[in-house]
């Protein structure tokens, strides 16, 4: 049996790296260069957190995203 995460990738504006954060445990992201890289790290980080924690902990269940737009600020 395997676990499934929920992981949403951005890019960091001011060093170019690639952010990863796992939506079923809040506070968990990791960070790396590429997307070989990221995958790699996040996979060793839930190791280590899956190792560590209580197996009963409860997690989110991720739903899904949604876009929401607002009008653009003027001095932008």
């Amino acid at each position: 049996m395997k676990d499934q995460f929920t992981m949403v990738i951005e890019r960091d504006p001011e060093s170019g790296w690639l952010v990863g954060d796992i939506v079923e445990l809040p506070g968990f992201f990791t960070e790396a260069p590429d997307l070989a890289s990221l995958d790699a790290a996040m996979r060793e980080a839930i190791a280590v957190y899956l190792a560590t924690v209580a197996p009963d902990e409860p997690r989110s269940d991720f739903t899904g995203t949604w876009r929401i737009d607002v009008p653009a600020r003027a001095d932008a």
